[in-house]
């Protein structure tokens, strides 16, 4: 929260009631701030004790964690003034942060959070954190370009790490990397003479895609440590 804002969007926003509902237990005089009954329009800022029937009420937002499936077609970015932005499309009730990107072409599994302080903790950890994805070729694949895939290839003047491949269909693999460098197994599928026609994250670390596209849910105890 930046600056002074209205007690009753306060109150809406640490998710204690809706702005209707703090605007009636102001007017019955069951609010407090700084030890002075609030008024309807009072005004409160982050080091203001706010208190509802005697109860403190914590000024810090509820952190929340989010795994999303991502449709294709929409952009990992909190700039909401480009089109179909992921932001816009959630419409969570909280400012999020995405935790890493996809690319617009592609679909899956996306962590989503408002708490900003841990964003940059995950990414820096991203060459550790496996993550496993699917991937549909334009053409049938041989061994060659498997084995080209695990040991390395040659994109944007550096050699991809090693990293797990299995053939699951006559054009499709799978993939973990340990890697996250921009549109990584596009590059890589590309320079063997390869096109991707599909591609999408089932996993990030231990968290799995188990939502529907478009849809998220809720991280629980133990996924949420794994951030950490």
């Amino acid at each position: 929260m930046e600056g002074k804002i209205r007690i009753n969007k306060f109150l809406s926003e640490v998710g204690f009631c809706s702005r209707r509902g703090a605007d009636k237990i102001i007017s019955q005089g069951r609010v407090y701030i700084n030890g002075e009954i609030a008024v309807l329009g009072s005004k409160v800022n982050r080091d203001d004790l706010i208190k509802v029937d005697g109860e403190l009420i914590s000024n810090q937002e509820e952190k929340v964690y989010l795994a999303f499936n991502k449709p294709v077609g929409i952009e990992c970015t909190g700039n909401q003034k480009v089109k179909n932005n992921i932001i816009d499309y959630i419409n969570f009730n909280k400012r999020l942060f995405t935790i890493g990107r996809i690319d617009k072409d592609s679909e899956g599994l996306i962590l989503l959070t408002n708490n900003g302080d841990i964003v940059n903790n995950v990414l820096r950890a991203e060459n550790k954190n496996e993550k496993e994805y699917l991937v549909t070729l334009n053409k049938k694949i041989d061994k060659d370009f498997i084995q080209k895939m695990r040991s390395g290839v040659r994109i944007m003047g550096k050699l991809t790490k090693k990293c797990y491949v299995e053939k699951t269909y006559e054009n499709k693999f799978k993939i973990v990397l340990t890697q996250g460098l921009n549109r990584q197994i596009r590059r890589m599928c590309n320079a063997l003479g390869y096109r991707v026609t599909k591609l999408k994250r089932i996993r990030v670390m231990d968290i799995k895609l188990d939502t529907k596209v478009g849809e998220y849910r809720f991280l629980n105890e133990s996924e949420v440590k794994q951030l950490f």
